[in-house]
Parts: C-alpha cells; sequence; structure tokens
C-alpha cells in the first residue's frame, strides 16, 4: 500500500470520524478529517487528498454543496458516505459526479475495500485529454475556433453564448447546476441571479434547437440544472 496516499472524511459525526480514521490508518492511509462541510472544504484545497470520503447532512455546508465545489476544482474520487438511502439521492450523488454511494449503516471492512478499488482505478486510468472540436447529431462545435456549426450552417453566438455552450459541451452528460453555470460563464455564484442562465439557456436553444420547446441537446434536469446530451 501507498502510505502516500491521503483520504480526506468529512462527517459531523466524531465518533465515526474516529472509528474510520483508526480502520484506514490500519489500511496503510494518511487521513485527514473535518468535521463540517466548509472546513472539509477548506481541507481538500490545503491538502489535496486523493480521495474524499463524504456525509450529506452537515452543519454550514452540506455535502451536495460540497461535491459541487469539489468537482469545479478537481477529479479527485468522491465517496458518499451517508444515511439518505433514497433512490433520487443516489442519483443526484453520481449526477454531480461521485464515484460511489455508501449507506449508514456499513461495513468497515467493505468501505475500504471500496477505497482501494477506487484509487486503483484512478491510478490505472488518467483521464483522457479533453477534445476541442465536438460532432453532436448535426452540429459541429468546435472550440479551438469558436465556431458552431448546424448542418454545415455556421450559427452566430455572441460570447457568453458561446462561453455557456463551452461549458456544457464539455461536460456532456454532466447536470451542471446555475451556480456552476454562473461562476463558470459569470464569474460568480450567487444563487439569486439564475434568471441569466434560464435567459442564455434559451437564447442558445433557439438557435441550436430544431424545436426550442422540445430541446434534443441543451437539456432540462429539474430541481438541479442543465445538462448537454451526450452521443
Amino acid at each position: 500500500m501507498n502510505t502516500k496516499q491521503t483520504i480526506l472524511i468529512i462527517d459531523d459525526d466524531t465518533v465515526l470520524l474516529g472509528l474510520l480514521r483508526q480502520s484506514l490508518e490500519r489500511a496503510g492511509y494518511t487521513v485527514e478529517t473535518a468535521a463540517n462541510g466548509l472546513s472539509g472544504l477548506q481541507r481538500a484545497y490545503d491538502v489535496h487528498p486523493d480521495l474524499v470520503i463524504l456525509d450529506v447532512m452537515m452543519p454550514r455546508m452540506d455535502g451536495w454543496e460540497v461535491c459541487v465545489r469539489l468537482r469545479e476544482a478537481s477529479q479527485v474520487p468522491i465517496i458518499m458516505l451517508t444515511a439518505k438511502d433514497q433512490e433520487g439521492d443516489k442519483l443526484r450523488g453520481f449526477q454531480l459526479g461521485i464515484d460511489d454511494y455508501v449507506t449508514k449503516p456499513f461495513s468497515f471492512s467493505e468501505l475500504t475495500a471500496r477505497v482501494g478499488a477506487i484509487l486503483h482505478r484512478a491510478r490505472r486510468s488518467p483521464p483522457p485529454p479533453r477534445p476541442r472540436v465536438y460532432n453532436v447529431g448535426d452540429l459541429l462545435i468546435d472550440l479551438e475556433s469558436l465556431r458552431v456549426a448546424k448542418n454545415g450552417v455556421q450559427i452566430s453566438l455572441t460570447p457568453t453564448e458561446f462561453r455557456l455552450l463551452a461549458v456544457l459541451v464539455e461536460n456532456a452528460g454532466r447536470v451542471l447546476t446555475h451556480e456552476q453555470l454562473l461562476d463558470h460563464v459569470w464569474g460568480y455564484d450567487d444563487a439569486g441571479d439564475t434568471g441569466y442562465v434560464k435567459r442564455y439557456i434559451w437564447y442558445l436553444r433557439q438557435k441550436l434547437e430544431d424545436d426550442p420547446n422540445n430541446p434534443q441537446y441543451i437539456l432540462t434536469e429539474r430541481g438541479f440544472g442543465y445538462s448537454f446530451r451526450k452521443e
């Protein structure tokens, strides 16, 4: 076991934190802990862990928000460890980009095995470089030349429309929240300004979709945000 691999556990249950620390340290990992979401996010930025174990229901910042912010900054593997066992919660976690979802109560040995498996996959499979040209249905989106065409006919987009489309396309198949889009496209994430996102999504659909009221490319994930169709 590579003892330099660091696991960050973010959970407000201090007893559980201690037990998890003991279990993972026995397995040869370095373990960092945080007892709330905000301090956990800061710890992640400070130590750059190899994997994060993340609770959902926490003070100051819940696990969903921590996950969103981690995914904005890195592709660190994330295991959700939570008492929330509804299918909708699991789906939400995977839509946000987690790698595994473990419900409480759980087996410490099974969790340790899952940690090892995910880290093994991460070592073997570095993420491929992102393409810069996308062909999706009748659309051609070239992020290098800032060109978008439909059925061979070039489509004129404003700089803001293109930035929004680029973020969606580069994360095709992944749901992005209004706040994530605000941050990436406009440079801030004030939840009260989600009208900007809705307005520009509408603009893009008018230009890209055959039927903007029945979109096939830019999809609404109700209660979460938007995603771009993945081939």
